[in-house]
């Protein structure tokens, strides 16, 4: 965390690169062979989780007196670009979570919530699925289906959600449901309240979805039918739900584009030291125009992409206001990284559709980036709108 009065700061700091670093030795430990493993086996990445536990990343930017780091989304893109870089999106996303989702507990839980559950989140005892998006709301929010209606002290759930990863090994769940319809003249995501609650498995059928990438880290659609909640379990201000979860999307944003970072990294490594191997015509490939020039192009717009995220993750953790920073880290990320990930497959060639030469899981999962959480027509509509002034399109 910075002082208000110091000047933003786009480069890293001793303490980040001290972070980077150590997270890129960690991974060492997880080799590309590994992710491959668990992707075929579609197992999730258990060791990998515990390790990640032990080194402390899990509350990198947790609150120091319950175990964590205290550190900010600075560090903790640092650390999750690391992750991706050495194993993909199977790797970020199995500790992604915990990282950004239980940001809102931290914000906006009660004390007693938090001295509860998160020492067991940090520890890597607890694992958190996140319960916002619906088969038929998608990125329209508000309009979400899912009720919870109050019964004394406790709240009764009825709903379905969709796209909730880590739902097959989460023991808790951040569920946002609507609690109360907006007066006249409330805006349209008034009424929508958080809860931190068990994910009863009982009331809660889990059914896996098959996908395209990262079988590693499950994605399924949720089933709830009378799920008792009970009001302690509350996160903040009844039917504020919305609002609060603002404090957990433009760090996910962030966090998801150096993911996008971290892979097209990967993948233009891959390239470069195959384009140096490889010989054609007897010269090596990487000598040739037409093999260089998309590969240092997607050099030079990972670096842009990267130091959007720095300036984001800057200006959050300054408490300023970061929503148009977030949102183009995350287009520029998700539309980078993919197309690093689409020019190494090219520089391959036929190879690249190998799976010992890695790229391919690459950039299956890289694809993601560009879909979730946030699409780019989306972040687009929202720039129109708040930099440019033009009408609201949606």
């Amino acid at each position: 965390m910075h002082a208000q009065s110091e000047p933003p700061r786009w480069d890293l700091s001793d303490d980040q690169r001290s972070i980077r670093d150590a997270v890129d030795e960690g991974m060492k430990r997880f080799p590309l062979d590994y992710w491959r493993e668990v992707d075929s086996k579609a197992t999730f990445p258990e060791e990998f989780f515990s390790f990640a536990a032990a080194q402390g990343w899990l509350g990198i930017a947790m609150p120091s007196e319950f175990g964590g780091a205290g550190l900010g989304i600075s560090e903790a893109v640092m650390m999750m670009e690391a992750i991706a870089r050495g194993g993909g999106l199977s790797a970020a996303s199995a500790v992604h979570m915990n990282v950004f989702g239980t940001n809102v507990v931290v914000k906006n839980g009660s004390p007693e919530m938090k001295k509860q559950y998160l020492p067991d989140i940090i520890a890597g005892r607890m694992r958190v699925a996140f319960g916002v998006s619906e088969p038929d709301s998608g990125l329209d929010t508000p309009s979400l289906r899912t009720r919870a209606v109050r019964q004394g002290s406790d709240w009764r759930v009825n709903g379905r959600k969709v796209w909730i990863s880590t739902a097959q090994v989460a023991s808790k769940i951040l569920l946002l449901a609507r609690t109360r319809d907006p007066e006249p003249g409330e805006p349209r995501d008034a009424g929508l309240t958080l809860f931190f609650t068990d994910l009863d498995r009982s009331k809660i059928t889990v059914k896996e979805i098959e996908k395209l990438g990262r079988a590693a880290v499950d994605s399924n659609e949720l089933f709830i039918e009378d799920l008792i909640v009970p009001d302690r379990d509350r996160v903040g201000e009844e039917g504020r739900g919305f609002r609060l979860l603002l404090d957990g999307l433009n760090p996910e944003r962030l966090l998801v584009a150096s993911e996008a970072v971290g892979i097209g990294r990967a993948a233009l490594a891959i390239a470069v030291e195959y384009a140096k191997q490889r010989h054609v015509f007897g010269r090596p490939i990487g000598q040739n125009q037409g093999v260089q020039f998309p590969l240092a192009d997607s050099f030079a717009r990972l670096e842009s992409a990267w130091l959007m995220i720095l300036r984001g993750a800057e200006l959050y953790d300054r408490g300023q206001d970061c929503g148009a920073e977030a949102n183009i880290a995350k287009l520029l990320g998700g539309e980078y990284g993919f197309q690093a990930a689409d020019r190494a497959m090219q520089a391959l060639g036929g190879y690249s559709y190998a799976k010992e030469y890695h790229l391919e899981r690459l950039w299956r999962e890289v694809k993601l980036t560009r879909l979730a959480p946030v699409s780019p027509e989306l972040i687009l509509c929202y720039l129109a709108e708040r930099k440019l002034g033009l009408p609201k399109s949606y």
